[in-house]
Protein backbone atom coordinates (compact mmCIF):
# COMPACT_ATOMS: atom_id res chain seq x y z
CA UNK A 1 0.00 0.00 0.00
CA UNK A 2 1.42 3.46 -0.87
CA UNK A 3 2.79 6.03 1.87
CA UNK A 4 1.26 8.63 -0.16
CA UNK A 5 -1.76 9.43 -2.34
CA UNK A 6 -2.28 12.58 -4.18
CA UNK A 7 -3.36 13.78 -7.38
CA UNK A 8 -0.62 15.31 -9.21
CA UNK A 9 3.09 14.50 -7.66
CA UNK A 10 5.53 17.38 -8.29
CA UNK A 11 9.27 16.79 -9.05
CA UNK A 12 11.29 20.13 -7.91
CA UNK A 13 10.36 22.92 -5.59
CA UNK A 14 12.15 25.34 -7.75
CA UNK A 15 10.45 28.41 -10.04
CA UNK A 16 9.41 26.13 -12.75
CA UNK A 17 7.50 23.68 -9.86
CA UNK A 18 5.76 26.18 -7.89
CA UNK A 19 4.56 28.03 -10.72
CA UNK A 20 2.70 25.19 -11.89
CA UNK A 21 1.57 24.66 -8.71
CA UNK A 22 0.27 27.44 -7.67
CA UNK A 23 -1.90 28.09 -10.68
CA UNK A 24 -3.06 23.88 -10.59
CA UNK A 25 -4.06 25.12 -7.04
CA UNK A 26 -6.22 28.16 -8.27
CA UNK A 27 -7.83 26.18 -11.32
CA UNK A 28 -8.54 23.11 -9.55
CA UNK A 29 -9.65 21.34 -6.55
CA UNK A 30 -6.52 19.12 -6.92
CA UNK A 31 -4.34 17.54 -4.28
CA UNK A 32 -0.35 17.56 -4.98
CA UNK A 33 2.69 16.07 -3.33
CA UNK A 34 6.01 18.78 -4.36
CA UNK A 35 9.45 17.01 -3.60
CA UNK A 36 13.03 18.43 -3.81
CA UNK A 37 16.40 17.83 -2.82
CA UNK A 38 16.69 21.24 -1.11
CA UNK A 39 16.08 21.92 2.72
CA UNK A 40 13.90 24.93 1.59
CA UNK A 41 11.80 26.07 -1.81
CA UNK A 42 13.07 28.01 -4.35
CA UNK A 43 15.66 25.14 -6.08
CA UNK A 44 18.73 26.89 -7.85
CA UNK A 45 17.84 29.99 -5.55
CA UNK A 46 18.98 28.20 -2.75
CA UNK A 47 22.93 27.26 -4.13
CA UNK A 48 23.31 30.46 -5.88
CA UNK A 49 26.01 33.52 -5.06
CA UNK A 50 24.94 36.17 -2.82
CA UNK A 51 24.59 39.26 -5.10
CA UNK A 52 22.85 37.75 -8.09
CA UNK A 53 19.55 39.10 -8.79
CA UNK A 54 16.92 38.47 -11.93
CA UNK A 55 18.04 40.04 -15.10
CA UNK A 56 14.83 40.75 -15.92
CA UNK A 57 12.14 42.70 -14.10
CA UNK A 58 10.75 40.76 -10.78
CA UNK A 59 7.40 41.60 -12.38
CA UNK A 60 7.57 38.77 -14.73
CA UNK A 61 9.00 36.47 -12.32
CA UNK A 62 7.17 34.03 -9.60
CA UNK A 63 4.35 32.42 -8.74
CA UNK A 64 0.94 33.87 -10.34
CA UNK A 65 -1.05 34.69 -7.60
CA UNK A 66 2.09 36.80 -5.53
CA UNK A 67 3.83 39.64 -6.67
CA UNK A 68 7.17 39.68 -6.47
CA UNK A 69 8.85 42.89 -5.11
CA UNK A 70 7.22 46.29 -4.30
CA UNK A 71 6.85 47.49 -8.45
CA UNK A 72 9.10 50.23 -8.00
CA UNK A 73 11.81 51.52 -10.06
CA UNK A 74 15.22 51.40 -8.74
CA UNK A 75 16.63 54.98 -8.31
CA UNK A 76 20.82 54.30 -8.46
CA UNK A 77 22.88 51.98 -10.18
CA UNK A 78 23.23 50.49 -13.31
CA UNK A 79 19.30 49.52 -13.28
CA UNK A 80 18.68 52.91 -12.42
CA UNK A 81 15.09 54.17 -13.74
CA UNK A 82 13.99 50.64 -14.56
CA UNK A 83 11.73 48.25 -12.23
CA UNK A 84 13.37 46.76 -9.70
CA UNK A 85 15.26 43.35 -10.47
CA UNK A 86 14.90 41.04 -7.32
CA UNK A 87 17.88 39.80 -5.41
CA UNK A 88 18.69 36.02 -4.74
CA UNK A 89 17.70 36.52 -1.14
CA UNK A 90 14.76 38.45 -2.20
CA UNK A 91 13.63 35.25 -4.37
CA UNK A 92 14.53 32.69 -1.73
CA UNK A 93 12.61 34.69 0.95
CA UNK A 94 9.62 35.02 -1.49
CA UNK A 95 9.37 31.27 -2.52
CA UNK A 96 9.43 30.15 0.79
CA UNK A 97 6.44 32.53 1.61
CA UNK A 98 4.96 31.02 -1.21
CA UNK A 99 5.23 27.10 -0.13
CA UNK A 100 4.56 28.77 3.64
CA UNK A 101 1.25 31.09 3.30
CA UNK A 102 0.05 30.05 -0.19
CA UNK A 103 0.82 26.52 -0.97
CA UNK A 104 0.48 24.45 1.99
CA UNK A 105 -2.21 26.07 4.40
CA UNK A 106 -4.07 25.57 1.18
CA UNK A 107 -4.73 21.89 2.88
CA UNK A 108 -4.04 20.48 -0.21
CA UNK A 109 -0.61 20.41 -1.01
CA UNK A 110 2.30 18.47 0.50
CA UNK A 111 5.81 19.36 0.98
CA UNK A 112 8.88 16.94 1.08
CA UNK A 113 11.65 18.93 1.34
CA UNK A 114 15.55 17.35 1.55
CA UNK A 115 14.39 14.42 -0.32
CA UNK A 116 15.54 12.55 -3.93
CA UNK A 117 13.14 11.59 -5.86
CA UNK A 118 14.00 8.05 -7.68
CA UNK A 119 12.06 6.05 -10.50
CA UNK A 120 8.62 4.16 -9.90
CA UNK A 121 7.17 6.56 -8.36
CA UNK A 122 9.10 6.60 -4.85
CA UNK A 123 11.50 9.41 -2.78
CA UNK A 124 13.93 8.77 0.09
CA UNK A 125 14.61 11.36 2.81
CA UNK A 126 18.52 12.46 2.29
CA UNK A 127 18.04 12.86 6.39
CA UNK A 128 16.51 9.61 7.42
CA UNK A 129 16.72 6.89 4.55
CA UNK A 130 12.93 6.72 4.57
CA UNK A 131 12.04 5.57 1.32
CA UNK A 132 8.04 6.63 0.97
CA UNK A 133 5.65 5.31 -2.13
CA UNK A 134 3.65 7.73 -3.89
CA UNK A 135 -0.05 6.73 -5.70
CA UNK A 136 -0.66 9.07 -8.11
CA UNK A 137 -3.95 9.47 -8.81
CA UNK A 138 -3.54 11.56 -12.29
CA UNK A 139 -0.27 12.92 -13.65
CA UNK A 140 3.57 12.95 -12.30
CA UNK A 141 4.96 16.80 -12.82
CA UNK A 142 9.04 16.55 -14.10
CA UNK A 143 9.74 20.11 -13.15
CA UNK A 144 13.91 19.68 -13.87
CA UNK A 145 14.11 18.35 -17.03
CA UNK A 146 16.42 21.59 -17.85
CA UNK A 147 18.63 20.10 -14.97
CA UNK A 148 19.83 23.58 -13.78
CA UNK A 149 23.26 24.09 -12.43
CA UNK A 150 25.20 26.89 -10.89
CA UNK A 151 28.62 27.10 -10.12
CA UNK A 152 28.14 26.21 -6.55
CA UNK A 153 26.90 22.90 -7.60
CA UNK A 154 28.66 21.50 -10.97
CA UNK A 155 32.13 20.29 -11.80
CA UNK A 156 34.31 21.90 -14.12
CA UNK A 157 35.12 19.86 -17.38
CA UNK A 158 38.93 21.19 -16.95
CA UNK A 159 41.79 19.88 -14.62
CA UNK A 160 42.50 22.50 -11.54
CA UNK A 161 46.65 22.04 -10.13
CA UNK A 162 47.30 22.03 -6.49
CA UNK A 163 47.80 25.09 -4.88
CA UNK A 164 45.74 27.22 -7.40
CA UNK A 165 43.22 29.53 -5.88
CA UNK A 166 40.29 28.33 -7.34
CA UNK A 167 36.76 29.47 -6.24
CA UNK A 168 32.73 29.96 -7.47
CA UNK A 169 31.40 33.56 -7.05
CA UNK A 170 29.42 32.18 -4.01
CA UNK A 171 32.92 32.80 -1.66
CA UNK A 172 34.05 36.20 -3.14
CA UNK A 173 32.23 37.82 -0.57
CA UNK A 174 33.79 35.89 2.19
CA UNK A 175 37.21 36.40 0.72
CA UNK A 176 37.99 39.28 3.99
CA UNK A 177 37.88 35.38 6.17
CA UNK A 178 40.85 34.28 4.27
CA UNK A 179 43.98 34.51 6.11
CA UNK A 180 45.76 34.35 2.59
CA UNK A 181 47.03 37.30 0.41
CA UNK A 182 44.58 39.68 -1.36
CA UNK A 183 44.39 38.00 -5.05
CA UNK A 184 47.50 39.35 -7.51
CA UNK A 185 44.72 39.30 -10.50
CA UNK A 186 40.94 37.97 -10.67
CA UNK A 187 40.92 35.74 -13.44
CA UNK A 188 36.40 35.13 -14.94
CA UNK A 189 36.27 32.12 -16.80
CA UNK A 190 33.63 32.07 -18.44
CA UNK A 191 31.46 34.63 -20.90
CA UNK A 192 27.63 33.87 -19.92
CA UNK A 193 25.80 35.93 -17.26
CA UNK A 194 27.35 34.80 -14.34
CA UNK A 195 30.90 35.83 -15.22
CA UNK A 196 29.44 39.23 -16.09
CA UNK A 197 27.66 39.65 -12.76
CA UNK A 198 31.08 38.37 -11.42
CA UNK A 199 32.81 41.25 -13.77
CA UNK A 200 30.40 44.26 -12.37
CA UNK A 201 30.87 43.21 -8.47
CA UNK A 202 34.39 43.20 -8.76
CA UNK A 203 34.31 46.77 -10.50
CA UNK A 204 31.60 47.98 -8.05
CA UNK A 205 33.27 46.17 -4.86
CA UNK A 206 36.09 48.61 -5.88
CA UNK A 207 38.48 45.82 -7.82
CA UNK A 208 41.16 47.45 -10.10
CA UNK A 209 40.05 46.71 -13.95
CA UNK A 210 43.53 46.17 -14.72
CA UNK A 211 43.77 43.25 -12.40
CA UNK A 212 40.83 41.64 -13.98
CA UNK A 213 41.21 39.00 -16.77
CA UNK A 214 37.95 37.93 -18.76
CA UNK A 215 38.76 34.05 -20.06
CA UNK A 216 35.84 34.66 -22.82
CA UNK A 217 35.26 31.41 -24.90
CA UNK A 218 32.28 32.89 -27.35
CA UNK A 219 30.95 36.38 -26.96
CA UNK A 220 27.17 36.96 -26.31
CA UNK A 221 24.57 38.91 -28.09
CA UNK A 222 22.53 40.58 -24.95
CA UNK A 223 18.55 41.66 -24.71
CA UNK A 224 18.84 45.51 -23.95
CA UNK A 225 16.70 45.66 -20.18
CA UNK A 226 15.42 49.17 -21.96
CA UNK A 227 12.92 47.22 -24.13
CA UNK A 228 11.85 45.18 -21.71
CA UNK A 229 9.93 46.85 -18.59
CA UNK A 230 6.54 45.86 -17.82
CA UNK A 231 5.42 49.87 -17.28
CA UNK A 232 2.49 51.66 -19.25
CA UNK A 233 5.20 55.03 -19.03
CA UNK A 234 7.51 52.69 -21.16
CA UNK A 235 5.14 51.76 -23.80
CA UNK A 236 7.16 52.78 -26.62
CA UNK A 237 10.07 51.36 -25.61
CA UNK A 238 9.00 48.02 -24.88
CA UNK A 239 6.14 47.71 -27.05
CA UNK A 240 7.52 49.86 -29.96
CA UNK A 241 10.40 47.70 -29.06
CA UNK A 242 8.87 44.33 -29.91
CA UNK A 243 7.55 45.84 -32.69
CA UNK A 244 11.26 47.21 -34.24
CA UNK A 245 11.87 43.70 -33.17
CA UNK A 246 9.49 41.87 -35.52
CA UNK A 247 10.16 44.32 -38.54
CA UNK A 248 13.86 43.31 -37.93
CA UNK A 249 13.06 39.70 -38.21
CA UNK A 250 10.56 39.94 -41.26
CA UNK A 251 13.66 41.93 -43.22
CA UNK A 252 16.70 39.60 -42.13
CA UNK A 253 18.21 37.75 -44.53
CA UNK A 254 20.39 35.85 -41.66
CA UNK A 255 20.80 35.38 -38.41
CA UNK A 256 23.67 37.26 -38.56
CA UNK A 257 21.82 39.87 -40.09
CA UNK A 258 18.78 39.84 -37.90
CA UNK A 259 20.65 40.63 -34.89
CA UNK A 260 23.11 43.34 -36.50
CA UNK A 261 19.52 44.92 -37.45
CA UNK A 262 18.44 44.01 -33.76
CA UNK A 263 21.45 45.94 -33.20
CA UNK A 264 20.60 48.84 -35.08
CA UNK A 265 17.51 49.55 -33.04
CA UNK A 266 18.83 49.02 -29.60
CA UNK A 267 16.70 45.37 -29.29
CA UNK A 268 19.89 44.05 -28.23
CA UNK A 269 23.62 44.94 -27.82
CA UNK A 270 26.68 43.42 -27.32
CA UNK A 271 29.96 44.70 -24.81
CA UNK A 272 32.66 44.86 -26.83
CA UNK A 273 31.55 46.44 -30.66
CA UNK A 274 34.06 44.94 -32.45
CA UNK A 275 33.43 41.40 -31.61
CA UNK A 276 31.15 39.36 -33.77
CA UNK A 277 28.94 37.17 -31.03
CA UNK A 278 28.30 33.86 -31.70
CA UNK A 279 25.51 32.65 -28.79
CA UNK A 280 22.74 34.27 -27.88
CA UNK A 281 21.26 32.68 -24.38
CA UNK A 282 18.19 35.51 -23.54
CA UNK A 283 20.83 37.30 -21.16
CA UNK A 284 19.62 40.31 -20.37
CA UNK A 285 21.79 43.33 -18.67
CA UNK A 286 21.31 47.27 -18.88
CA UNK A 287 23.82 49.94 -20.62
CA UNK A 288 24.72 50.55 -17.30
CA UNK A 289 25.91 46.90 -17.02
CA UNK A 290 27.66 47.16 -20.72
CA UNK A 291 29.30 50.31 -20.07
CA UNK A 292 30.85 48.85 -16.66
CA UNK A 293 32.03 45.69 -18.05
CA UNK A 294 33.70 47.41 -20.94
CA UNK A 295 36.28 48.73 -18.27
CA UNK A 296 37.71 45.10 -18.27
CA UNK A 297 40.48 45.32 -21.00
CA UNK A 298 42.12 42.12 -20.46
CA UNK A 299 39.29 39.89 -22.34
CA UNK A 300 41.03 36.82 -23.65
CA UNK A 301 39.38 34.73 -26.25
CA UNK A 302 41.16 31.83 -26.99
CA UNK A 303 38.50 28.79 -26.43
CA UNK A 304 37.79 26.74 -23.57
CA UNK A 305 40.17 26.06 -20.79
CA UNK A 306 41.38 23.30 -20.47
CA UNK A 307 43.58 23.23 -17.55
CA UNK A 308 45.01 25.84 -14.66
CA UNK A 309 48.32 25.58 -13.51
CA UNK A 310 50.07 27.64 -10.68
CA UNK A 311 51.73 29.55 -13.66
CA UNK A 312 48.91 29.97 -16.12
CA UNK A 313 46.29 28.60 -18.23
CA UNK A 314 46.37 26.27 -21.03
CA UNK A 315 43.02 26.97 -23.66
CA UNK A 316 41.93 25.42 -26.20
CA UNK A 317 44.31 27.64 -28.73
CA UNK A 318 46.88 27.97 -26.59
CA UNK A 319 48.55 28.71 -23.59
CA UNK A 320 48.29 32.21 -21.14
CA UNK A 321 50.81 32.52 -18.63
CA UNK A 322 49.31 34.49 -15.34
CA UNK A 323 51.08 35.18 -12.28
CA UNK A 324 51.03 32.96 -8.85
CA UNK A 325 48.76 33.91 -6.55
CA UNK A 326 45.57 34.82 -9.08
CA UNK A 327 42.43 33.14 -7.96
CA UNK A 328 40.05 31.88 -10.48
CA UNK A 329 36.88 32.29 -10.67
CA UNK A 330 34.56 29.41 -11.92
CA UNK A 331 31.55 30.89 -14.32
CA UNK A 332 31.04 28.01 -16.48
CA UNK A 333 28.35 26.50 -15.09
CA UNK A 334 25.99 25.97 -17.78
CA UNK A 335 23.37 27.13 -16.01
CA UNK A 336 20.05 25.25 -18.23
CA UNK A 337 21.26 22.34 -19.66
CA UNK A 338 20.07 21.90 -23.44
CA UNK A 339 18.34 19.24 -24.02
CA UNK A 340 16.12 18.08 -26.98
CA UNK A 341 12.54 19.06 -26.51
CA UNK A 342 9.46 16.40 -25.46
CA UNK A 343 6.16 16.67 -25.52
CA UNK A 344 4.89 18.46 -22.47
CA UNK A 345 1.92 16.09 -22.12
CA UNK A 346 2.11 12.42 -22.57
CA UNK A 347 0.34 9.25 -20.95
CA UNK A 348 0.65 10.60 -17.16
CA UNK A 349 3.31 12.35 -17.51
CA UNK A 350 3.70 16.10 -17.61
CA UNK A 351 7.58 17.46 -18.71
CA UNK A 352 7.83 21.20 -17.76
CA UNK A 353 9.81 23.12 -20.50
CA UNK A 354 9.68 26.96 -22.10
CA UNK A 355 6.79 27.32 -23.99
CA UNK A 356 7.47 31.25 -23.83
CA UNK A 357 11.01 31.99 -23.82
CA UNK A 358 12.62 33.35 -21.52
CA UNK A 359 9.56 33.01 -19.50
CA UNK A 360 9.88 29.81 -17.30
CA UNK A 361 7.63 30.89 -14.66
CA UNK A 362 5.25 32.05 -17.06
CA UNK A 363 4.90 28.75 -19.41
CA UNK A 364 5.12 26.68 -16.08
CA UNK A 365 1.83 28.79 -15.16
CA UNK A 366 0.58 28.64 -18.54
CA UNK A 367 0.91 24.93 -18.68
CA UNK A 368 -1.12 24.31 -15.36
CA UNK A 369 -3.78 26.21 -16.61
CA UNK A 370 -4.03 24.53 -19.98
CA UNK A 371 -3.93 20.63 -18.18
CA UNK A 372 -6.73 22.06 -15.91
CA UNK A 373 -9.12 23.15 -18.48
CA UNK A 374 -8.48 20.72 -21.40
CA UNK A 375 -9.10 17.02 -21.35
CA UNK A 376 -7.26 15.85 -24.78
CA UNK A 377 -3.36 15.29 -24.08
CA UNK A 378 -3.15 16.40 -28.36
CA UNK A 379 -5.12 19.23 -27.62
CA UNK A 380 -2.72 20.42 -25.01
CA UNK A 381 0.28 19.99 -26.63
CA UNK A 382 -0.65 22.05 -29.79
CA UNK A 383 -1.28 24.86 -27.20
CA UNK A 384 1.71 24.01 -25.74
CA UNK A 385 4.90 23.27 -27.90
CA UNK A 386 8.03 23.38 -26.02
CA UNK A 387 10.55 26.19 -27.36
CA UNK A 388 14.41 24.69 -28.11
CA UNK A 389 16.60 26.48 -25.63
CA UNK A 390 18.81 28.13 -28.65
CA UNK A 391 22.90 28.54 -28.58
CA UNK A 392 23.60 29.35 -31.60
CA UNK A 393 21.62 31.94 -33.52
CA UNK A 394 20.56 29.56 -36.50
CA UNK A 395 18.90 28.26 -33.43
CA UNK A 396 17.65 31.21 -32.01
CA UNK A 397 15.56 31.35 -35.01
CA UNK A 398 13.59 28.29 -34.64
CA UNK A 399 12.91 29.31 -30.86
CA UNK A 400 11.12 32.69 -32.12
CA UNK A 401 9.49 30.82 -34.59
CA UNK A 402 7.80 28.45 -31.73
CA UNK A 403 7.71 31.49 -29.75
CA UNK A 404 5.20 33.05 -32.35
CA UNK A 405 3.42 30.10 -33.37
CA UNK A 406 2.12 29.05 -29.67
CA UNK A 407 1.24 32.77 -29.28
CA UNK A 408 -1.03 32.23 -32.32
CA UNK A 409 -2.55 29.03 -30.92
CA UNK A 410 -3.14 31.07 -27.64
CA UNK A 411 -4.89 33.94 -29.46
CA UNK A 412 -7.66 31.23 -31.21
CA UNK A 413 -8.81 30.12 -27.39
CA UNK A 414 -11.06 32.87 -25.62
CA UNK A 415 -10.38 31.44 -21.81
CA UNK A 416 -6.44 30.87 -22.32
CA UNK A 417 -6.30 34.79 -23.83
CA UNK A 418 -8.48 35.97 -21.19
CA UNK A 419 -6.10 34.23 -18.68
CA UNK A 420 -3.00 35.46 -20.20
CA UNK A 421 -4.17 39.01 -19.82
CA UNK A 422 -4.65 38.75 -16.36
CA UNK A 423 -1.71 36.87 -15.49
CA UNK A 424 1.00 39.23 -13.36
CA UNK A 425 3.50 37.19 -15.21
CA UNK A 426 2.45 38.72 -18.89
CA UNK A 427 3.28 42.12 -18.16
CA UNK A 428 3.20 43.56 -22.07
CA UNK A 429 -0.82 42.44 -22.02
CA UNK A 430 -1.59 44.58 -19.70
CA UNK A 431 0.41 47.58 -21.36
CA UNK A 432 -1.35 47.19 -24.98
CA UNK A 433 -4.44 46.58 -22.93
CA UNK A 434 -4.00 50.26 -21.33
CA UNK A 435 -3.07 51.62 -24.72
CA UNK A 436 -5.98 54.40 -25.20
CA UNK A 437 -7.99 53.41 -28.67
CA UNK A 438 -7.98 57.04 -29.20
CA UNK A 439 -3.92 57.63 -28.99
CA UNK A 440 -3.20 57.53 -32.25
CA UNK A 441 0.41 57.37 -31.69
CA UNK A 442 0.39 54.26 -29.88
CA UNK A 443 -2.47 52.67 -31.92
CA UNK A 444 0.31 52.74 -35.05
CA UNK A 445 2.69 51.05 -33.07
CA UNK A 446 0.20 48.16 -32.35
CA UNK A 447 -0.92 48.29 -35.98
CA UNK A 448 3.13 47.54 -36.98
CA UNK A 449 3.66 45.07 -34.54
CA UNK A 450 0.80 43.16 -36.02
CA UNK A 451 1.66 43.48 -39.64
CA UNK A 452 5.64 43.01 -38.89
CA UNK A 453 4.73 39.90 -36.75
CA UNK A 454 2.76 38.18 -39.44
CA UNK A 455 6.01 39.08 -42.07
CA UNK A 456 8.19 38.16 -39.06
CA UNK A 457 6.68 34.78 -38.95
CA UNK A 458 6.60 34.25 -42.69
CA UNK A 459 10.29 34.96 -42.68
CA UNK A 460 11.44 32.85 -40.23
CA UNK A 461 10.12 29.46 -41.73
CA UNK A 462 11.74 30.74 -44.91
CA UNK A 463 15.30 31.69 -43.10
CA UNK A 464 14.83 28.33 -41.39
CA UNK A 465 14.41 25.97 -44.38
CA UNK A 466 17.40 27.65 -46.07
CA UNK A 467 19.71 27.17 -42.94
CA UNK A 468 18.57 23.00 -43.46
CA UNK A 469 19.31 22.97 -46.94
CA UNK A 470 22.76 24.78 -46.56
CA UNK A 471 23.68 22.27 -44.00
Amino acid sequence: MADVETDYLIIGAGAVGLAFADTLLAETDARMAIVDRHGKPGGHWNDAYSFVSLHQPSAFYGVNSLSLGENRKDAAGVNKGYYELASGPEVSGYFDKVMRQRLIPSGRVDYYPMSDYRDDKRFVSLLSGRETTVRVRRKIVDATYYGTTVPSTHTPKFTVAEGVRFATPNALPHLWKEPAERPARFVILGAGKTAMDVGVWLLQSGADPDAITWITPRDSWLLNRHHTQPGEEFFFETIGGQADYMGAIAEATSSDDLFLRLEACGVVQRIDPAARPEMFHYATISRGEVETLRRISNVVRMGRVRSIERDGLSLDKGRLPVEDGALYIDCTATAVERRPVVPLFQDGLITLQMIRIPQPAFSAALAAYIEAHFEDDAQKNALCTATPLPDTLDQYLVATLVNIMNQFQWSQHKEVRRWIHQSRLDGFSKVIAAADPDDAEKQAVLTRLKTNAMAAAANLQKLIAENATAQ
